[in-house]
């Protein structure tokens, strides 16, 4: 029983797999993040562009008000 217990207490793979879930965990939430602020940056782009189309007197925008 002792010598379980001490393979027990000397066995660290659980300790590495908590490390990959850590280092998952922190890469997911920067993705996340990222893709956040990709996802603003385009819907701005695309709105800038919408408006310089519209701004020229297209006929386009004027049916879509």
């Amino acid at each position: 029983m002792t010598n379980f217990i001490g393979k027990f207490l000397r066995n660290e793979s659980g300790a590495a797999a908590a490390e990959y879930a850590l280092i998952l965990a922190v890469v997911g939430a920067g993705i996340a993040a990222s893709a956040l602020l990709l996802g603003q940056k385009v819907n701005s782009a695309v709105t800038g562009a919408a408006n310089l189309i519209c701004s020229g007197g297209s006929s386009v925008c004027s049916a879509a008000s």
